[in-house]
């Protein structure tokens, strides 16, 4: 007696679910930038010593010239004639170089790891990485100026109340400069991002972006006088620093017109660093 086992009418072939596509999306890219940003411990340290500069060097100066005027020490003719505002925004100068440095490192710091590879084989089309940096950090740098701003005004009004510097934010041109201190800030920052990004170097993106700030202003101070009203008020440092500043003359941009030249140098340093983000490999 034999059995017949019957053949089987069909084979089970194995099914494995099929693997979602994702779409690359602007919304995705700028979600994945914002993460890499605040993974990094850097962003948190950098971020705090720009608003302590900002914070701690207004108060001080504040607290300086309230000491002087109390005792009735001999002030040079700048301090002087300082304001709650220009008091509180003292450390604006000291700030700019944190945001500015960070600013380099959210774009040159991928290059110096390689990590950058990784980040444009997932974005092939490469420009959305820069817009997304910029974006990104140019948002955070923003908020972290105008916060350090206005909280270093409340600080800095209470310090030399009762004393010709005295201002509250009622008076005119105090909440424009507070403002237009934290949109400096957050334009430096994206500079930052365009210039690690075009020179794709830790070490070059500073020392260029501290030479555009600092070292250049001081150099054109050693130019004829003609000269210097024809160049200084148009660098970088000084255009955002008309944005800020509550009064103007002759030699000096009026905030608006500060602001379009200093956007002018953050295009002109996106706008080269997008060039060379498509035309060469990382």
């Amino acid at each position: 007696m034999s059995t017949i086992t019957p053949a089987p009418t069909s084979a089970t072939i194995p099914t494995t679910a099929a693997r979602p596509a994702y779409r690359v999306t602007g919304r995705r890219v700028v979600r994945s930038e914002w993460a890499k940003l605040w993974s990094l411990r850097s962003t948190w340290i950098t971020l705090g010593l720009a608003l302590l500069f900002l914070v701690a060097f207004g108060i001080i100066a504040a607290a300086q010239y309230e000491s002087r005027i109390s005792s009735g020490q001999r002030m040079d003719a700048d301090f002087a004639t300082s304001t709650a505002v220009s008091l509180s925004l003292f450390g604006t100068n000291f700030a700019q170089l944190a945001l500015g440095v960070l600013g380099v490192l959210v774009t040159a710091g991928e290059y110096s790891t390689g990590m950058v590879r990784s980040t444009l084989a997932a974005v092939p089309r490469r420009l959305p990485v820069l817009w997304s940096k910029s974006a990104v950090f140019g948002l955070v740098a923003l908020v972290i100026g105008t916060v350090g701003a206005f909280a270093t005004f409340l600080f800095a009004s209470g310090i030399v109340s009762g004393t010709s510097a005295a201002m509250t934010f009622s008076d005119a041109g105090v909440v424009r400069s507070l403002l237009g201190a934290g949109l400096y800030l957050g334009l430096v920052g994206v500079l930052g991002v365009a210039l690690g990004a075009l020179l794709r170097s830790v070490a070059a993106g500073i020392s260029v972006l501290v030479g555009a700030l600092m070292l250049v202003p001081g150099l054109i101070s050693l130019l004829p006088t003609t000269w210097q009203d024809n160049i200084s008020p148009y660098l970088p440092s000084n255009a955002g620093g008309s944005m800020f500043a509550l009064h103007h003359d002759a030699t000096t941009l009026s905030p608006t017109a500060g602001l379009v030249v200093l956007l002018g140098w953050v295009v002109l340093a996106l706008a080269g660093a997008g060039y060379r983000l498509v035309r060469t490999d990382a």
